[in-house]
This record gives structure tokens, sequence and C-alpha cells, in this order.
């Protein structure tokens, strides 16, 4: 796992998480926080596992610390953060040591990862887009009353 904690301390990826970490922390709604991309990194990994997927644990977690480091950018600019994250791959995972193979297969899945998974057909994305979902808690969420997410995305009972 040297290349994901490349990836961690990278001062790109650091620079944004921390604007990230600072423009999120009024947020009432769910933040995205380490624990949001180490969760979804567990339950990528767990999904795997259970569909006998030949991804590596390397790339299952360097996908999930990339999935979303692009916010900061839809937060101050307007750019959807999946551009902006997938914008992000080609600066840091080089970096890290990441090929341009493994590059191209992070950035497509979070290219992807907002689209439902029936309409991609991928079961890489497909892995991002369930853990991505999963991960929030919705069911004991204070706030789901007012949330603007799709109450069909919603985790509104603990379930697999």
């Amino acid at each position: 796992m040297k290349r994901v904690n490349q990836i961690y301390h990278h001062p790109v990826f650091q620079k944004k998480f921390q604007a990230l970490q600072e423009a999120e922390k009024n947020r009432q709604f769910c933040k995205h926080t380490l624990e949001h991309f180490m969760d979804v990194a567990r339950l990528m990994y767990i999904y795997s596992l259970e569909h006998h997927l030949s991804a590596s644990k390397e790339l299952i977690y360097a996908t999930a610390l990339m999935h979303d480091i692009g916010r900061i950018d839809q937060i101050e600019m307007g750019i959807p953060h999946e551009q902006t994250g997938a914008a992000l791959c080609d600066v840091i995972l080089p970096d890290c040591g990441f090929s341009q193979e493994e590059t191209e297969t992070i950035k497509s899945a979070i290219l992807h990862h907002r689209k439902a998974a029936q309409d991609v057909g991928n079961p890489f994305y497909e892995m991002l887009y369930w853990a991505d979902k999963k991960s929030r808690s919705c069911f004991a969420c204070d706030m789901r009353k007012e949330c603007n997410w799709d109450k069909e995305k919603m985790n509104l009972e603990i379930d697999d």
C-alpha cells in the first residue's frame, strides 16, 4: 500500500483535501472526510472479494482516495467533481508510481461513479458506485428529511 500512502501525502492531494475539509467544516449533510474515503475503500474491497473481482487492493484504495477529491473544485468553481477528480489523477498518480493503465482505470471509475451501476456495465465502476452509496448511513442521519439526495439512493435501513 506504499503507493496509496504516497497519494495521501502528495502535496496536491493534501492541498485539495485540506481545502475540502475547511470548506465542509460547517456542512450539515454528508461530509467528504478521510473517514468517507476509507469507508468507500473498505466497502469496495469487500465487494471485490464477495464478487471475485481481480482488482488489486492498492488499485481499490487509490480509487477510493481519489474519487471525491475534486469536490473542492465543484464547491469553489462549479466544475463537476468527477471531472476535476479525474484530471487530478493525471497530476498525482504518476508521481506515486501508478502506470498509465492503472491511472486510466481509476480515472474512468471516477468519471462514472455517479451513474447507476446498471447504466455503466463495468464491475469496477459498479463497485465504486455501490461503495460510495453504501458508505452513507442515511437511516441514522438527523438531516435525512432535509437532504436533497435522491431517496432511491439513500440507505434507509441496514442491509448488505
